[in-house]
């Protein structure tokens, strides 16, 4: 299992893509029309072989505006795992009686999305690609338009007003061992903190590996973003660079 792809929800899609496009080095993404099928439209990036992406609601009443009302803004709304074999989740969360609340299959991708309310904290999908190292939700030929200033996502953070209990959580739903509120995958994690921006639980932070850090540290600041510690918050998430 791995982080292979981040979905945040955003209000503007021009200006915060453009944001994006600037501080990660990126040239070019993908729009998959398939997600007017949940009232969004889209933007994907690849990050080396993980995907950033951004959604916007385009209509009243889906799940992404109902929590950009809840937490008060931009943030984190999507975590998507990569699993070598979905099969024996199926039947994992049939015996912890996990709902799931969306399916997709077909020759290239099998996944499905989680309950939010059954894992807590994000819609987490859990995805099956044939071969292994592609990607349909990223579009044809992302190999060739990576971002420049960043190698890939290794982390995704998230934050609760009970961490202990959400970690615990998704480790039992993930099947994945955890320590130190962190749960290990393949050149990847998931880390869990406690909330205290009054923004309520949600994905609160990514890390990116493999940077380019002046190119990254000059780009923030053309933005006008606050960098410390190669650290700097945008769209309602904070980002780490390393």
């Amino acid at each position: 299992m791995r982080v292979r792809q981040i979905a945040l929800v955003a209000e503007q899609l021009a200006s915060t893509r453009a944001k994006f496009f600037e501080l990660l080095g990126v040239d070019g993404d993908f729009a998959d029309k398939g997600v007017a099928e949940f009232g969004l439209e889209n933007s994907v990036m690849a990050i080396g072989d993980t995907f950033l992406e951004i959604v916007v609601p385009t209509q009243p009443g889906t799940t992404a505006g109902r929590l950009l009302e809840r937490r008060g803004g931009d943030g984190g709304y999507m975590v998507l795992l990569q699993v070598d074999d979905l099969a024996p989740y199926h039947e994992h969360l049939n015996t912890l009686k996990v709902r799931k609340v969306w399916e997709a299959d077909m020759p290239e991708v099998k996944a499905f999305h989680i309950h939010p309310r059954d894992i807590s904290g994000a819609i987490v999908s859990l995805d099956q690609m044939t071969p292994p190292e592609s990607w349909k939700w990223a579009g044809p030929n992302w190999q060739d338009r990576k971002a420049n200033n960043v190698g890939y996502i290794d982390g995704v953070v998230l934050q609760a007003a009970d961490p202990d209990a959400m970690a615990a959580r998704w480790s039992e739903v993930l099947k994945a061992p955890l320590a130190n509120r962190c749960l290990s995958m393949e050149n990847s994690s998931v880390a869990f903190k406690e909330a205290r921006d009054g923004r309520g639980d949600g994905v609160s932070g990514l890390s990116f590996a493999g940077c380019d850090l002046a190119a990254v540290k000059k780009a923030a600041e053309s933005l006008g973003l606050k960098w410390q510690d190669n650290v700097l918050e945008i769209g309602g998430v904070q980002l780490q660079f390393t």
